[in-house]
C-alpha cells in the first residue's frame, strides 16, 4: 500500500530512470535525476531538525520547484508554495500564518524577497543552488521514512479569505494518493502521456499534474505563463513535446478559444482535456470539441479543501448553449451530500449546499482552527461518531440519472425586487452570446442592483441587454453594465471578483 507519495517517485525511477519525467524550455530531468536532486535537497534541511513543519518555497514556473516541493517532503516536513510576485503585504500574512522553519528559493529570488519585505523575520533562508550541491544522507532519509504515516501533511495551499486574510489549506499524503489513485482508473492514464502543466504551483490544479505524472511515469511540461499571450508559440510548443493531456484551468481554455487560435489545425496529439475552476462556457467547449472531435472532455469540480476534485462528468453528448455541464457523479471513496439552510438531506430534484465526505477532505486550514471550525463541520445526518463533512459553499441539484449539477455559490442567491434570484443563471445566459469573451454578475446589496461585468472587442450593452431579455424575465437583467477589453482576473486565472467588487460597488465591498 502507498503511504507516501514519494514512492511513486521512487518507482517511477526505477522503471524509467533516463525518461523525462519534469521539463520547462530552459531544463528538464529524468526520473533519476528528479530523486536524485530531491534527496540532496532533503538533505540539506535535514540540520534544521524539524519534522511535519512548513516550508515555504518561492516558486517559479521551473523545474528546481519541484525538485523543492519533493525535497521538503524528504526531510519529513511540507511544503508551501508562495508566489514572490505577490504584494509584499500578503506575502507577510501569509508567513506570519506559516512560520516557516525555512523559505526556499533561488537566489535571486531570495535578495529580491528581502529587498522587498525590508527583512524576513525569523526566517532562514537557503537557496535551491546551494542545496543541490548537499551530498544525500540516505541513512537519515530511510530514518525519517520509517516514522512517516500517510496521514502527515504533504503541502499547504493558501486561498483567499473572506476577511482578506489568506487561509492556509492543509492537504494529507493520503488524500493526494487517494486522488491520483482515482484518476488513474477513471482516465486511464498511462505512461506515455505527456503532461502541459498550465496552472501555477500555488494553485491546485498543479496538483494533479506533478502527482498524476510520477505515479504513472508520465512528463510534465511545465508552461511559462508567456505562452498564454503567445498562443502560436503555444501550440508550436505543444506540438514538439507531443503533449497528450492538458488538465488546465477553463480560463486557459476560453483564452484559446476567444483567440481563434485553433483554427489552423492542432499538430499536438491531444487526447485528454480535463477542465475545472469555472463554469465552463457551452461555446468554448463547443469550439475545441469541433476542432479536436476525437479528444476526451472531462469537467472536474471541487475546492482545494477536498483535494483538487471530488466529481468529475466525461462529456458524452452534445450541449446547446443555453445548457450547462453537469459536474457529474462523485470519485469512488468519495461521497457528496446535499443539505438545506436547516441541515437536513436535500429532497429529490432539491438544490442543496454541496457537502463532502471521505478521504479527500482536507484537516482543516494552517493556524486557523476558526475558520476550520466554520468549514468542516460534523456530519448533520450522523449524530453516533465523530464524522467531518465539507461545506463548499455551493448549491447544486442531482437529476434524475444521478448527475450533479452545479446551480450557483451559496452567497450569489440574492433576493432582488422581491425575487429570488440565482446570479448564475444569468451569467449562463451572458456566456452564450457570441460577443460576450467572459464576463459575470455580482449584486450591489447597499445599492440594490445587480451590476453585470463583461469582457469584449466593443461596448456591447444595448446587444447584452436584449439577449438576456429574449431569455430572462425582466426583473432579472442587470441595473448597471460595465465592460472591459481584458477583464480583471487573479493570479489563478479566474476573473477577480473581489477586485471588481472592491473598484465598482457602493462602499467597496469585498470577499
Amino acid at each position: 500500500m502507498i503511504t507516501n507519495v514519494l514512492e511513486y517517485l521512487e518507482n517511477s525511477a526505477v522503471k524509467y530512470p533516463e525518461k523525462t519525467a519534469f521539463a520547462d524550455p530552459a531544463s528538464h530531468c529524468s526520473y533519476q535525476e528528479a530523486l536524485q536532486a530531491s534527496r540532496s535537497i532533503g538533505s540539506a534541511l535535514l540540520p534544521f531538525d524539524q519534522r511535519r513543519r512548513p516550508a515555504a518555497v518561492l516558486i517559479d514556473r521551473d523545474v528546481c520547484s519541484v525538485l523543492a516541493f519533493f525535497g521538503i517532503v524528504f526531510s519529513g516536513n511540507f511544503y508551501v508554495p508562495v508566489d514572490p510576485k505577490l504584494p509584499a503585504e500578503r506575502i507577510r500574512q501569509i508567513l506570519k500564518t506559516l512560520e516557516p522553519f525555512c523559505i526556499l528559493g533561488s537566489e535571486k529570488q531570495l535578495s529580491a524577497l528581502t529587498s522587498s519585505l525590508g527583512e524576513t523575520g525569523n526566517y532562514p533562508l537557503l537557496s535551491i543552488e546551494t542545496a543541490l550541491q548537499t551530498e544525500p544522507d540516505e541513512a537519515a532519509l530511510e530514518k525519517i521514512r520509517k516514522t512517516h504515516l500517510d496521514t502527515d501533511p504533504l503541502y499547504t495551499i493558501f486561498t483567499s479569505g473572506s476577511t482578506g486574510v489568506p487561509k492556509g489549506v492543509v492537504i494529507t499524503h493520503r488524500s493526494v494518493i487517494d486522488l491520483v489513485e482515482q484518476f488513474a482508473v477513471a482516465f486511464d492514464f498511462q505512461s506515455e502521456e505527456v503532461f502541459a502543466g498550465q496552472a501555477p504551483f500555488d494553485f491546485d490544479v498543479s496538483v494533479k499534474d506533478i502527482y498524476n505524472v510520477i505515479r504513472n511515469g508520465c512528463t510534465l511540461e511545465i508552461l511559462p505563463q508567456s505562452f498564454f499571450v503567445m498562443p502560436k508559440k503555444l501550440l508550436a510548443y505543444l506540438k514538439e513535446r507531443q503533449v497528450t493531456t492538458l488538465i488546465w484551468a477553463v480560463s486557459a481554455l476560453s483564452v484559446l478559444a476567444t483567440l481563434k487560435v485553433l483554427d489552423k489545425g492542432v499538430e499536438a496529439p491531444l487526447r485528454k482535456i480535463l477542465f475545472s475552476g469555472e463554469v465552463m462556457p457551452m461555446k468554448v467547449l463547443s469550439y475545441w470539441r469541433k476542432h479536436l472531435p476525437e479528444a476526451m472532455y472531462v469537467n472536474l469540480y471541487g475546492p482545494t479543501e477536498i483535494t483538487c476534485n471530488c466529481t468529475y462528468y466525461i462529456v458524452d453528448r452534445e450541449f446547446t448553449e443555453l445548457e450547462t455541464l453537469p459536474i457529474g457523479k462523485p470519485f469512488p471513496n468519495t461521497e457528496i451530500l446535499l443539505l438545506t439552510e436547516e441541515r437536513t438531506e436535500a429532497a429529490p430534484g432539491e438544490t442543496g449546499e454541496i457537502c463532502v465526505r471521505g478521504t479527500s477532505l482536507a484537516p482543516g486550514y494552517y493556524n486557523n482552527p476558526e475558520n476550520t471550525e466554520k468549514a468542516f463541520i460534523q456530519n448533520p445526518l450522523n449524530p453516533y461518531f465523530p464524522e467531518k463533512l465539507y461545506c463548499t459553499g455551493d448549491m447544486g441539484w442531482f437529476d434524475k440519472d444521478g448527475l450533479l449539477h452545479f446551480a450557483s455559490r451559496r452567497d450569489s442567491q440574492i433576493k432582488h425586487m422581491g425575487h429570488r434570484i440565482e446570479l448564475g443563471e444569468i451569467e449562463t445566459v451572458l456566456q452564450s452570446l457570441p460577443f460576450v469573451e467572459n464576463g459575470c454578475c455580482i449584486y450591489d446589496t447597499a445599492a440594490g442592483k445587480i451590476v453585470l461585468f463583461y469582457q469584449s472587442r466593443e461596448n456591447e450593452d444595448k446587444s447584452i441587454l436584449q439577449g438576456l431579455q429574449k431569455h430572462l424575465p425582466k426583473y432579472m437583467c442587470p441595473n448597471r453594465l460595465i465592460h472591459f477589453d481584458r477583464i480583471p482576473m487573479n493570479s489563478h486565472g479566474k476573473i477577480d471578483r473581489a477586485r471588481l467588487k472592491r473598484e465598482f460597488l457602493t462602499g467597496g465591498e469585498t470577499l
